[in-house]
């Protein structure tokens, strides 16, 4: 019989702890081991059941849950699901708790946001992260230097046609910091899918804004897609490219979950392989699951290049693994020199 997916639930609502409970409870897979109203019996807890997978609250009494994190990562690693708030604030955390080292983040239940939608995705990521490899905070810290890319100069004057297009799920925050935060300001045009709720995707563009030389936004319907700018796929809503005459744009909308999501890798590679042919370049990074993969076939069908980030530097490689195997994928490369690749690719 398969192991059964340890959890502890961290979290100072007696409520979410009984309703987490219950609701993992039915999944044959997962078991709830425990849970703690704060850090401190947490940490006991953790020692004695031994979790495979913790989900934490961040805004808890006695020790905040980013401290906790940040000690979980220096002496215990272990995947860590974040249950956030909706509010502007919560966001903004989570985004932090995200670049300490945890693995996932999920929105707290509320009147908008059902407990069995919750509880679907829920579970979905506690299998998803389970079994993930968590590094030290020293050591993943020093596993990824970034390489600042620079355009190859005789492409300086044909960058306006170019399009790169970006997927990532599971450890995509941390990596598109590193691929984008390694473009030069006058990249081509980028337009992003992470998978993420909504709310916090609009925290996560301003965050990656203020450590890049390009600009990242949040993408509103009908944005245009200039050099030195990456559009985010805002949260809850899938985004596909457009174009009118020599203008790239975005169309944000609304429509059913493609493989369990929304916004989809999918939908975005489709649209570019329509719209930027083999002006397109598509990169796939971490995450679980295999969406991505069929649009990259469809990028790779027009002429479009593709690049899929490589097994060891990836949190999950169940995203870049399933695009591999279409074919369709022209370098593996690892996180770091992604940018650089993308670049002498035109």
């Amino acid at each position: 019989m398969r192991k059964k997916i340890r959890v502890l639930v961290v979290d100072d609502s007696a409520i979410v702890r009984k309703v987490f409970t219950e609701e993992l409870s039915r999944e044959a897979d997962i078991e709830v081991v425990g849970t703690a109203p704060d850090p401190f019996v947490a940490r006991d807890k953790i020692m004695k059941l031994e979790p495979d997978v913790i989900t934490l609250d961040i805004e808890m009494p006695r020790m905040d849950g980013i401290t906790f994190l940040r000690k979980l990562m220096k002496y215990y690693p272990l995947p860590v699901i974040i249950v956030s708030s909706l509010t502007h604030a919560g966001s903004k955390l989570a985004l932090e708790a995200l670049s300490i080292g945890a693995l996932e983040v999920i929105s707290k239940p509320s009147a908008a946001y059902s407990v069995g939608d919750m509880s679907v995705q829920l579970a979905d990521k506690i299998r998803a992260v389970a079994g993930i490899r968590v590094q030290k905070k020293e050591e993943n810290e020093q596993q990824i230097a970034p390489e600042k890319a620079q355009l190859p100069s005789r492409y300086l004057a044909e960058t306006t046609n170019k399009i790169i297009a970006i997927g990532a799920s599971t450890g995509g925050t941390e990596a598109l910091k590193t691929v984008l935060t390694g473009m030069p300001v006058n990249s081509p045009g980028i337009v992003v899918v992470q998978h993420m709720p909504a709310q916090f995707t609009t925290s996560f563009a301003e965050r990656l804004d203020s450590l890049c030389e390009i600009r990242v936004k949040e993408a509103q319907d009908g944005d245009t897609v200039t050099n030195g700018l990456a559009l985010i796929a805002p949260g809850n809503f899938h985004m596909l490219l457009k174009r009118s005459g020599a203008r790239y744009y975005v169309n944000v909308k609304t429509g059913p979950l493609v493989h369990h999501q929304r916004p989809a890798v999918d939908v975005l590679y489709k649209s570019v392989s329509q719209y930027a042919g083999s002006n397109a370049i598509g990169i796939i990074l971490t995450g679980m699951g295999a969406d991505g993969a069929a649009g990259m076939v469809s990028m790779k069908e027009v002429g479009a290049k593709t690049i899929a980030q490589d097994e060891k530097s990836c949190v999950v490689f169940g995203m870049p693994k399933a695009a591999i195997e279409t074919g369709a994928v022209d370098k593996i490369v690892s996180l770091g020199k992604i940018a650089q690749t993308a670049l002498n690719m035109y």
